[in-house]
Order: C-alpha cells, then structure tokens, then sequence
C-alpha cells in the first residue's frame, strides 16, 4: 500500500493550557482513527537550520514546516480524505500530502 506524508505547515498556538490540552486531546483521536495505517503519527520539528549550497548553515527555516505525518493510504484521494479531517486545521495551519515513492533497493 502506498505511503503518505503528511506535512504540517503554520498553526497557531494556543491561547492558553487549556486550549492546548485540548487541541492535543482532538489530535491524538485523530491519530487513533488512523489505526495500522498510521505509519510515523506524531514528528513535531524545533530547532530548524538552513544549509545553502555553499554550505553556510543559518539557525531559521525558509519555510513554515512544523512537523510531519507518514500514512498509508489506498490513493491520493483517500491520503487527502485523511488530512482533510485533521484537527491541524482547526488552529489554522496548512496541510500539504505527498506520496512518497518507493526506491528499489541497492543490492
């Protein structure tokens, strides 16, 4: 079955603990609904560093990844039906998905 990333970019934070445990609690019974077909569920990014080509390392980002999700999924469609119900969303972050390929391997 195909694989599925499932990038989290933007969010706000909560106003409060309370709001925080509670998106949490939203989130974490998203997670579960995935069941097996949650792969790597919960890979929140901090500390991000950029490398450009000349090798020169800056401790920013040039983009707005937060974290990341691995699914399977049957299709695209079906990897978009998931993301669509996730409470990301709901603090108003942006959810890109992309199928990640398979690469034989080397032997």
């Amino acid at each position: 079955m195909p694989q599925y990333v499932i990038t989290y970019l933007g969010g706000n934070q909560p106003s409060s603990p309370e709001e925080g445990k509670q998106h949490m609690a939203k989130y974490m019974e998203w997670i579960a609904s995935l069941g097996d077909n949650a792969v790597s569920p919960m890979n929140p990014l901090k500390d991000t560093h950029t490398v450009d080509p000349e090798g020169t390392a800056a401790a920013e980002s040039t983009t707005k990844m937060s974290g990341f999700t691995i699914i399977k999924a049957d299709s695209m469609d079906a990897a978009l039906s998931v993301a669509k119900s996730c409470p990301f969303l709901d603090i108003g972050g942006s959810l890109e998905v992309s199928e990640l390929m398979q690469i034989p391997s080397q032997k």
